[in-house]
Formats: structure tokens, C-alpha cells, sequence
């Protein structure tokens, strides 16, 4: 695996003898398995990423009892009890909506198939903080085929699928999670996964940073005992080049969130079907001739900015590098600042990452009936603390869906209190997070089996190959066919015929 920039150590990765055969016969999978979703993926925590926590538990079904999770005493139909979800009653109905995810998800179908035999996680004992979802489902249910142990929280208040956290319940996974936890709900959660007597995990999925964090904080002498930590987001990544710069990291890591096979695919065509999803879902609204800004254009802006344009909205972008910036401006966006647009825009969507990007003094100059929401990591992007003052009313007119007040009568329309608004409010594409999942189980396998010394205590990316090797899997599915290069031409390129095709310095 390439370090830091990538530019170095692609030589450390080696192919084990089941991904070999696994390549070569990547026919089989456009054979679909026989069984019959939705996707998992992306909250993120920065350093006040849980000021918002405050109304979480309104985001509860109606249909459900309001008691907590954590006051029932529930067992599954094997009088097993370790797991605390909504109701362990609505597996049959997650056990359904796994199934239709699996029939989407070829690659990591098949790396279960093929790679069960061998069990390369055989030991592994995987704590993992990540959307609870049909999609999650498949990827835990994956690695406990390829013989992990796993234990389970949600990154995100409000994006776990009940009905699924109770299949894997059903399952026998000491799952911890439910839709419409509060702050003190979601740390709890991850403690109950990560405390228990006579279990010490030795890998960490993560999405996010919080899991990560906690056992960093709470656990010190549990974090120095783990083999490897996979990352898949924004700000999960930022935190743990923070802990190698400050010499705190102490085992090694790897960084998914940068790996093409995730920001190529996960982040821009996965945002770019979920936004319209997201919107259409809570507001119910037409897009064409709307005015919409969005803030940011890497790869989740470019997403939806081509989803609202293609609809015929009017289309602005916020940015504050000029090569994104000028990209936008290629594309046909005009690039303003916020401050320009905030009066007549009809919809308002932040996805960079940042804080405060959307303060008070935009949400006061906003119109009537403005839509503000967030597809970017973290809950941090808007200021919704600061309208939660005495001045201002809140109405509830749906689940997810806010009215803010002003005492003039003016509103705007909040979805999902900031957080993220696909994976709250919608589903998102299961195909696409096949792609990222089958990276973490591959990035986790490596991780676990590695050598003694082939990794240090720092952050590592993805190989190339490893990359290239991910997207072929998936290629079966659209009869797509390769050309191969000649000998000839493989000897003028420089390049194996087998790959990898791109030096590691490549922009995709």
C-alpha cells in the first residue's frame, strides 16, 4: 500500500492466491446471486460534530413505541441478548431488504463465494461504526463468512434502517443501534460494542472518526492492541493524519476515503442520484427553474450540481479552490459567494466538509421558504445552533423536516437538522456501495494478513492495483469487456499487461 502521498510502497501489496483466481474467473459474476436494498455510508465527526444531538429522538417512527431501546430487555429467537436495537420483532422484514441488496452488490457477492473457503479473516475481531443499513448488512455479514467476529455501532442519528439492525440482530451480530438516537444514545452505543469483558478488538472499520476516537480517548491500552484501522470518510481520515503528525497513532491505518474506487464512484455518482432522492422525498418540490447554490464542487458538489442541472434548475457553486472553482466555471456553473446569491436562491446545499459554511446572518437573508440541507460529511456545515433561539419558532411539518420561524412570519424549510441529507431522508444507490465495500473488506484483508513491519504506525492509501482490481469486479455487471493491451504495446507503454495502467501520481 502507497503511503502518505501514494508515491511510494505500491510494491508492499501482494495478491494473495484466492484474489488470483478470484480475477481470473470475474466472468462469474454476471451470474446475479438468486437472492433479492439500500446503502450505508457517511456521517463524520469533526471536533464539534456532536453539538446538534438535541432533538435526535423526534426523528423516531411515529409507528414505534417511544420507549428506549436500552429500557427493553429483547433476545432473539436464540435467547441470545447481546444487542440492543429498536425492535428485534422487524427482522423478517430486514432479513427481506438485505436480500434485494445482495442481487446489487456482484463483487462483494462473489469475494464471499470465493474467499469463504480460505477464511483470510479467520481471528479478525472487527469493531465498526458505519451506517447501519441493507448495504452495511451484506459487507458484516461478508466478513463474518470470511471468518471475522463482528460488533457493530451507527455513525449517524438518524440513518440506521431499524428493520435491518434487527435482521443482523436475528443474524447473531451485536449490533448496537437505532434510528433516532440521542447524543448520549450514540456514545453509549459504541461503548457497548467496543467494553466487553473478555473480547479485545483487533481491527477497526470506521466511518467517521468516532469509534476511532473513543477508544483512543477511553481505551488507550485496548487502541495499542489494534492491528489496523480502515477509514472511509472526509473527516475520519483528516483526524487520523492528525494523530500521525502528533506521533499518537500507533498502529497503522488505511485510507479509503481517498482511494478512486470510493471518491470516484461513492462520492460523485452516488450524490448525484441520492440528492434529487433526498429533496424530492421531504419536500415533495419540482426542480426545474429552481435557483439552487451549492457549496463546495469536489467530487459530492460535482454530483449534485449534474443531477440539478440535468433537471433544469439554475445552478450556482461556492468554492474556495480555484481549481475546483475553475472547473465549475467549465462546466457551466457560475461561481459566486454565498453572500450574493443567499436572497434569491430557492434551495441552499453545503458539501464541503467545512464548518459554519451556512451561519446565521445567510439564514436571516434567506427568502421565504428557502430549502436548506447538507449533503456533506459532517452535521457542522450549517449553524443550526444558532436558531435555536427564543425569537424563532420551530415546527415540525414532517419526520426530517423542519420549519424555522422568524417573528415577520418568514421560514425556512430545514431537512434533517444539518445532518446528512441522502442517507437521513432517502436511500442511495446500492450498486455504488458495493463498490466502496468490497474496498474496505479487500483494505481490511490486506491490513489483517499483512507481515509483520509492511505497515508502520502511519496512514496508508490504496494501491493502484488494488483499485483497478475493485472496478473490474464490477464490470461484468454492465457485459462490459476490456480491450487487452498486446505485448507490443504493454513494452511502448512501460506497463504490465496485468496492470497496474496508471502511475500513482494519476488524476482521474
Amino acid at each position: 500500500m502507497e503511503k502518505g502521498d501514494g508515491n511510494e510502497g505500491a510494491s508492499a501489496f501482494h495478491m494473495p492466491e484466492w484474489m488470483i483466481q478470484f480475477a481470473d474467473q470475474k466472468q462469474e459474476f454476471n451470474k446475479r446471486p438468486t437472492k433479492i436494498g439500500r446503502r450505508s455510508l457517511s456521517r463524520s465527526i469533526s471536533q464539534s460534530s456532536t453539538d446538534s444531538y438535541s432533538s435526535a429522538a423526534s426523528y423516531t417512527d411515529s409507528s414505534d413505541d417511544e420507549t428506549s431501546p436500552r429500557d427493553k430487555q429483547q433476545k432473539n429467537s436464540k435467547g441470545n441478548s447481546d444487542f440492543c436495537v429498536k425492535n428485534i420483532k422487524q427482522a423478517e422484514f430486514g432479513r427481506r431488504e438485505i436480500e434485494i441488496a445482495e442481487q446489487e452488490m456482484p463483487a462483494l457477492m462473489a469475494l464471499r463465494k470465493r474467499a469463504q473457503g480460505e477464511k483470510p479473516l479467520a481471528g479478525a475481531k472487527i469493531v465498526g461504526c458505519t451506517h447501519i443499513t441493507a448495504q452495511t448488512a451484506v459487507l458484516m455479514e461478508t466478513l463474518g463468512a470470511l471468518g471475522a467476529q463482528c460488533r457493530w455501532a451507527a455513525c449517524n442519528i438518524y440513518s440506521t434502517l431499524n428493520e435491518v439492525a434487527a435482521a443482523l440482530a436475528e443474524s447473531g451480530f451485536p449490533v448496537f443501534a437505532w434510528k433516532g438516537e440521542s447524543e448520549d444514545d450514540f456514545w453509549w452505543c459504541i461503548d457497548r460494542c467496543v467494553n466487553v469483558e473478555g473480547w479485545q478488538p483487533n481491527m477497526i472499520l470506521d466511518d467517521g472518526g468516532d469509534l476511532t476516537h473513543w477508544i483512543y480517548k477511553k481505551y488507550p491500552n485496548m487502541f495499542k492492541k489494534i492491528k489496523g484501522i480502515v477509514e472511509e470518510s472526509v473527516t475520519g481520515v483528516h483526524r487520523l493524519y492528525q494523530l500521525s503528525k502528533a506521533g499518537k497513532l500507533c498502529v497503522p491505518a488505511m485510507n479509503v476515503n481517498d482511494s478512486v474506487t470510493k471518491q470516484k464512484f461513492d462520492n460523485l455518482y452516488c450524490c448525484r442520484e441520492s440528492i434529487l432522492d433526498g429533496l424530492k422525498r421531504t419536500t415533495d418540490m419540482m426542480f426545474g427553474g429552481k435557483q439552487v447554490v451549492v457549496c463546495g464542487y469536489g467530487e459530492v458538489g460535482k454530483g449534485c450540481c449534474a443531477a440539478l442541472k440535468a433537471m433544469g434548475s439554475i445552478v450556482y457553486v461556492t468554492e474556495i479552490d480555484p481549481i475546483c472553482a475553475l472547473q465549475a466555471c467549465m462546466d457551466g456553473f457560475r461561481l459566486v459567494k454565498l453572500n450574493e446569491v443567499i436572497r434569491q436562491v430557492d434551495i441552499v446545499i453545503t458539501c464541503t466538509g467545512n464548518k459554519n459554511v451556512v451561519t446565521r446572518e445567510h439564514l436571516d437573508r434567506m427568502k421565504n421558504s428557502c430549502i436548506v440541507c447538507n449533503m456533506g460529511h459532517s452535521n457542522t456545515e450549517i449553524d443550526v445552533a444558532s436558531l435555536r433561539t427564543p425569537e424563532l419558532t420551530w415546527e415540525r411539518v414532517r419526520s426530517q423536516v423542519d420549519h424555522v420561524i422568524w417573528p415577520d412570519g418568514k421560514r425556512i424549510v430545514l431537512l434533517a437538522e444539518g445532518r446528512l441529507l441522502n442517507l437521513s431522508c432517502s436511500t442511495v444507490p446500492t450498486f455504488v456501495l458495493s463498490i466502496t465495500a468490497t474496498t474496505q473488506a479487500l483494505a481490511l484483508i490486506e491490513l489483517y494478513n499483512a507481515p509483520e513491519g509492511r505497515y508502520k504506525q502511519d496512514v496508508y492509501l490504496l494501491p493502484k492495483k488494488m483499485d483497478e482490481y475493485v472496478a473490474s469486479l464490477h464490470l461484468p455487471t454492465f457485459d462490459a469487456h476490456l480491450t487487452e493491451l498486446t505485448d507490443e504495446q504493454a513494452k511502448y507503454l512501460g506497463l504490465n499487461k496485468n496492470g497496474p495502467f496508471k502511475p500513482n501520481y494519476y488524476r482521474y
